[in-house]
């Protein structure tokens, strides 16, 4: 028996290698241009077209799409190994599919580690075009190559991973809160107290489960670049810094300075990427329960500061403890009534991250947060049921009160808040069950349940129910809803993608959603709708084209000129966008892609519609000597600022750039980056908008005199 046991593992082993064999030889052939060893080419990621794969349709510049760029900026510093890599770790990649994961655990199981990322031809449900798309962020090594490398401060020497990247930004048009100041019935008028220049300063070194050391410094536009202590400034506006270090023994994870913090379905900490409702209808549904992560991004209010530990208890089982204390912003005022609870308080926490004016320099770090808590965990040995169950506390050091509006009847006032969690995971063959549920101080309640399922080999399905009551407050949640926030919504989410022929995909969602109480702009308890259907076709793996629908129902209070109601109930905002999107690379060299995106918005019933289009067009280039060009051309006509039209656009690496379009005009760009040795590489970029029909763009302190809005990016990256 055990001889037969032992042939069979030899045949097994005899197979994978002229699989391996036999793979590297296709891609070989497939891909002359790019192999130049035995190992699949990490080439650099895609991120525009993953933004449009991951986001159904932009509608705002307020979402912090740069968490997006952080977290898949994190995988290609520190790649997935995919050997290792736990089942959570695998689906934390928006890229996979549930069919996916579970069919390259199945492979490892049966067959054992990978020997190339070739071998993933092998695996069910991977293809060519699957692996090429991940193919930035994984690797495949031995499980003990940490350990083999020498000391801590060695390892962090000779890592590869090693670079630092320094930014600058302006518009070339003065705006008005740069010119000198005027008065106004013997008054000055606010002025930016800094220059018109951005800067950014970011460096890092890392190793995928191992270690990882960073720090950034940020200046925006208009903010000073000063010592001042007293204040909390030292140089930029915004500092930050990490250390991360990993697998040391029972300690998994310790985190020191700067962190994210991701469990469950993110219902009470999910401080990292959320795509939410999107293009991708099932696979970005399940949020990923990730644990401690360090923090890379430049957002100014999406992190933990303090430190935070992973430690193993037991063979399946994890605690994590964490305690964070930062200053944030915040608007402050005083309680005019004797009586009063508190004499101070804060109305508002900001989140711009802005501190350009004495206003907002006032309100900079107003408020101090604390932050403390634990999670505790449980894995199975087969990796299919995970349970956790989270707990966290926040004292703010002064009271949170809101303004007394209607809507703000249910928000959460005063300086302590303490919230309770538990979640799940179970995978049972085709099926992925998910979930977590939570109770905050002073009993409100918020759960969210969900499952994905393969019906089929060319169908995927996924449903979530969500309920978050009114009373329920939690500061770092982020699972999916409608709203910002995860307080006062029910809604009931159905998705769906087919592949009916090859080369063809279809998905589809629907997602039903309720408001119980009053929210901003909102006056009155609401109902909504949103549904999304997108056909795409891949003609070769170097081509796309794909079609987009997506309808909205939503309320919102109509202006006093449209009310035309005897009871001033909400008007029910209609909203249909349809993209056309093609991509197409006539030459190896040569990449081009044309985009359509138009939308039409009515108020309400009876009232009349507006429109809004942006028609681009994007080439890339990649020229010899490690120099690329890329350039878009862009034409706008919208009716007004609602119906205007946001596109991502190629940036410097590690930016983001999502500009409004309103009005009528052009928009265009040019993106030029050359390498000039392994260890210095430039990036050059100029942006120009051009309006017609305008004497003056934007406004307030952002307003030009003219028609014209010019931008110019440098980036410089060393590495070590």
């Amino acid at each position: 028996m055990k001889n037969h046991k032992a042939m069979r593992r030899g045949e097994a082993s005899v197979f994978r290698f002229l699989i391996y064999a036999f793979s590297s030889l296709l891609f070989a052939g497939l891909l002359p241009q790019r192999t130049a060893a035995q190992d699949f080419p990490r080439l650099s990621p895609d991120f525009d077209r993953l933004a449009q794969e991951l986001f159904a349709e932009i509608q705002s510049d307020q979402i912090p799409y740069e968490d997006l760029y952080g977290t898949l900026l994190l995988y290609y510093q520190s790649p997935l190994n995919l050997n290792t890599a736990s089942p959570e770790e695998l689906r934390a990649l928006p890229l996979l599919s549930e069919k996916q994961v579970a069919a390259l655990l199945k492979h490892r199981q049966l067959t054992g580690p990978l020997l190339s990322v070739y071998e993933l031809q092998a695996v069910p449900e991977w293809n060519l075009a699957s692996i090429e798309r991940v193919a930035p962020f994984v690797t495949v090594q031995g499980s003990s190559a940490n350990s083999a490398r020498g000391p801590l401060w060695q390892r962090i020497k000779n890592e590869e991973n090693n670079a630092a990247l320094l930014r600058y930004e302006r518009v070339l048009q003065q705006r008005k809160g740069y010119s000198p100041a005027d008065s106004f019935q013997g008054r000055p008028t606010q002025r930016y107290l800094g220059s018109p220049d951005a800067l950014v300063l970011r460096y890092r070194v890392s190793h995928a489960h191992d270690f990882s050391l960073g720090f950034a410094a940020k200046k925006d536009a208009g903010e000073r670049l000063t010592w001042q202590p007293a204040q909390r400034q030292y140089g930029p506006d915004f500092l930050s810094a990490h250390f991360v270090l990993y697998d040391q023994g029972r300690l998994k994870t310790l985190a020191l300075g700067d962190y994210q913090l991701q469990f469950g379905q993110g219902l009470l900490l999910s401080s990292g990427l959320a795509a939410g409702k999107g293009a991708e209808t099932i696979t970005s549904l399940r949020r990923p329960s990730l644990g401690v992560r360090p923090y890379a991004a430049l957002l100014e209010n999406t992190f933990f500061r303090g430190a935070a530990a992973t430690y193993q208890l037991a063979p399946r089982w994890e605690a994590t403890a964490f305690a964070s204390h930062k200053n944030i912003d915040a608007t402050a005022g005083q309680s005019a009534d004797s009586l009063a609870q508190f004499d101070e308080f804060s109305s508002s926490l900001l989140l711009t991250g802005l501190h350009r004016t004495a206003t907002e320099l006032a309100n900079r770090q107003r408020q101090r947060e604390t932050i403390a808590g634990g999670h505790l965990g449980y894995l199975s040995t087969d990796g299919n049921l995970a349970l956790g169950f989270t707990a966290v506390g926040t004292h703010y050091g002064t009271a949170l009160l809101k303004r007394p509006q209607p809507y703000n009847r249910y928000e959460f006032s005063g300086q302590r808040n303490i919230v309770f969690g538990l979640h799940y995971s179970y995978g049972w063959r085709n099926l992925l069950l998910f979930g977590e549920s939570g109770c905050s101080a002073g009993g409100g309640l918020g759960s969210v349940n969900g499952v994905l399922a393969s019906l089929g080999p060319a169908v995927d399905a996924a449903v979530l129910v969500r309920q978050y009551g009114v009373d329920f407050h939690t500061f770092y949640g982020n699972a999916l809803s409608e709203s910002t926030r995860n307080s006062n919504e029910t809604g009931l989410y159905v998705g769906l993608k087919l592949r009916p022929w090859a080369r063809w995909e279809i998905s589809a969602y629907f997602d039903q959603f309720r408001f119980p109480w009053l929210r901003y702009r909102v006056a009155a308890p609401s109902q909504g709708q949103d549904a999304l259907l997108r056909v795409a076709f891949t003609p070769s793996k170097t081509s796309l084209l794909y079609a987009q629908y997506r309808g909205r129902l939503k309320p919102l209070d109509l202006s006093a000129s449209l009310m035309g109601r005897p009871v001033p109930l909400p008007g029910e905002q209609l909203r249909h966008a349809l993209l056309l999107y093609c991509e197409v690379q006539p030459t190896a060299r040569l990449g081009l892609r044309t985009r359509l995106q138009a939308s039409y918005l009515q108020a309400d019933a009876g009232l009349p519609w507006r429109r809004g289009y942006v028609l681009s067009q994007d080439a890339s280039l990649q020229l010899p000597h490690r120099v690329s060009l890329a350039a878009r051309y862009a034409v706008f006509d919208t009716d007004d600022y609602d119906t205007r039209q946001y596109a991502f656009e190629q940036d410097v690496l590690y930016a983001v750039s999502v500009p409004a379009l309103y009005g009528q005009g052009t928009r265009a760009y040019l993106l030029g980056q050359v390498a000039f040795n392994k260890h210095v590489s430039l990036w050059l970029r100029y942006a120009e908008t051009r309006y017609r029909h305008q004497a003056t763009i934007g406004s307030g302190l952002e307003e030009i005199k003219g028609t014209v809005r010019s931008e110019v990016t440098g980036q410089l990256r060393y590495r070590f």
